[in-house]
């Protein structure tokens, strides 16, 4: 068996989002991998470590730097990597023809991916995929047990959660509540120089972007900087409500 885990690098959630020529720009903020795909890893090691006899398969889509969150994933104890080398900004739709390509030629048999990717604030990647390859989906999910070639657990719904079961083949998107990451240990990052990293580059898979950034901005709301007297406390909250009736518009 074999499990397909994607990463994306993402910005650090604590780092501050710099613009430069009205595009957003990484240049010397701390990237790491998505919180949301470190769960998908955690998740692959914990099913082998429960019995399941597979081989665990990282996958990254990106820019060189990219490499650094295959590393993680490797030092986690991921056996090999898949870097496809772009520095193209890809849609989810696109990213999925790369991914549902990748998993035929290496007969992967599960693929683990972040519910909601943290750079674009979409849940559509796991979806597509499982729609180009014609696999069953799972979504959400919080619990995960695999016995010989079915897959069962429990998923987030709208009414609260449920329990289900799938065959393999299958696309499983993961989520906060499903596992606590481990942290790569010093014997795992030496070992990560040995381990395999493929690298191959977008034109191979016949994939070109079909959405296209033209710009970007980032929000700031500024402070009022209002400070009310306080020595007339009737006052003082008569012109807090209407501050934040008209002004702030909060409440009616």
């Amino acid at each position: 068996m074999r499990i397909l885990t994607i990463v994306r690098q993402v910005l650090d959630a604590e780092a501050s989002v710099r613009m430069e020529h009205e595009r957003v720009t990484l240049e010397g903020s701390k990237l790491v991998m998505d919180t949301m795909d470190e769960y998908g890893v955690e998740e692959a090691l914990r099913l082998r470590e429960r019995g399941a006899d597979a081989e665990l398969v990282v996958l990254a889509i990106g820019p060189a730097r990219a490499q650094e969150a295959l590393r993680t994933a490797l030092a986690m104890g991921i056996d090999r990597a898949i870097h496809i080398e772009t520095d193209e900004a890809l849609d989810a739709i696109a990213l999925s023809k790369v991914v549902a390509q990748i998993a035929s030629q290496e007969n992967i048999d599960l693929i683990l991916c972040g519910g909601q990717q943290a750079d674009w604030d979409s849940q559509a990647l796991g979806a597509a995929v499982a729609e180009r390859l014609d696999w069953p989906q799972v979504t959400w999910v919080n619990s995960l047990e695999l016995a010989s070639r079915t897959l069962s657990g429990r998923h987030d719904v709208d009414e609260g959660n449920e329990s289900f079961a799938v065959d393999l083949p299958a696309v499983v998107t993961t989520q906060q509540g499903l596992n606590d990451p481990r942290y790569p240990t010093l014997p795992n990052i030496l070992k990560t120089k040995k381990k395999e990293v493929r690298k191959d580059t977008l034109a191979a898979f016949g994939v070109s972007p079909k959405v296209q950034v033209l710009s970007a901005e980032i929000q700031v709301k500024g402070r009022l900087g209002k400070i009310l007297n306080g020595s007339d406390a009737s006052s003082a909250a008569n012109q807090l409500v209407d501050l934040l009736r008209n002004e702030a518009k909060v409440i009616a």
